[in-house]
């Protein structure tokens, strides 16, 4: 058994790491946009990092259990409640058939993440569970979560010893920014000389605002214009996460997970995969700033987080 939805949210879908190896396809990667919640989440249950999870988007789902669950929520938070009492978040939490699980609106953050003790049932495509919505595949029938969708568990019999230790340390809770400006790091390069140096120096002193169109494609700008020496077409290369896309408007435009696989406008460089999580929980209307960093320092970041994640992982190989 599992869960039947009630009430879907903005957009919920079934999300993973991502579908790698077949971008010279044309298909994009896609897979959670902030990774950092979704390992944590998956941690949290016993799970490995890369299993099945649902991915809320700015207002979170309702779902009644047909059989009990074992399950944790990362991310944004969302208010989530059983039967009208407070969930805590960043925990393992039991749940009973029988009990309603509902998430709200973000109070911080957009983006939350709700994982399964062993996952859900679902077929991979493309060695994928991610739910790529252009191309409908994946996920749950390649599309978002609506109302009336049941969703299997893969074990209807959860069984996580130790439950009560299964808490997230504080440097893998979110890294929300704060104030009103998030700085997020960037590699300067890819086609960084297509810009000239007060182009240059305009992208790492200003600040800009999300608009109301950035989705999981793109993350869209809006600020001071980035000025460039003669244009900024190139013959169409392939499009990292993260990537910073300047069209001819000036305005930046960050490559996220459901990204195309290639662009014909010149990128100024790429946000570090340690600070996409920040980009991830920005909503329409947040400021961000860039701030330059070496490959070298952006290596040793990424390999701080990688810490992190099979520190965690120990800790629940001995605790059970």
């Amino acid at each position: 058994m599992g869960m039947r939805i009630t009430r879907a949210g903005m957009l919920s879908t079934v999300q993973d790491e991502g579908r790698y190896g077949y971008m010279d396809f044309g298909i994009s990667v896609s897979g959670a946009m902030d990774a950092l919640a979704m390992h944590t989440a998956n941690i949290l249950v016993g799970n490995k990092r890369d299993e099945a999870v649902i991915e809320m988007t700015m207002q979170g789902l309702e779902a009644v259990f047909d059989s009990s669950a074992i399950i944790a929520i990362t991310g944004a938070n969302m208010h989530p409640q059983i039967n009208g009492s407070p969930v805590p978040m960043y925990e393992a939490v039991r749940v009973a058939a029988g009990d309603t699980l509902t998430l709200g609106y973000a109070q911080s953050g957009l983006r939350a993440y709700l994982a399964f003790y062993k996952g859900l049932y679902l077929k991979k495509t493309l060695g994928s569970y991610s739910t790529n919505i252009k191309a409908g595949i994946g996920g749950y029938m390649g599309r978002a979560l609506k109302a009336g969708d049941l969703l299997f568990f893969n074990t209807t019999e959860p069984c996580l010893a130790n439950i009560e230790k299964y808490k997230a340390p504080l440097q893998a809770r979110h890294p929300y920014f704060s104030g009103n400006c998030a700085t997020v790091r960037v590699v300067l390069g890819l086609q960084s000389d297509y810009f000239t140096s007060e182009g240059i120096n305009t992208f790492f002193t200003s600040e800009y605002k999300l608009t109301n169109d950035s989705d999981r494609m793109g993350i869209k700008l809006v600020g001071a214009p980035i000025a460039a020496h003669t244009g900024v077409d190139i013959v169409s290369d392939g499009m990292p996460e993260g990537g910073i896309q300047i069209p001819s408007s000036g305005m930046p435009i960050i490559m996220a997970a459901d990204r195309q696989t290639t662009g014909g406008y010149a990128k100024i460089g790429a946000v570090i995969s340690r600070d996409m999580p920040i980009i991830a929980q920005c909503k329409p209307g947040d400021s961000i700033r860039f701030e330059k960093i070496s490959i070298r320092a952006a290596q040793r970041l990424y390999k701080r987080r990688l810490r992190l994640l099979s520190k965690m992982e120990k800790l629940w190989n001995k605790t059970t």
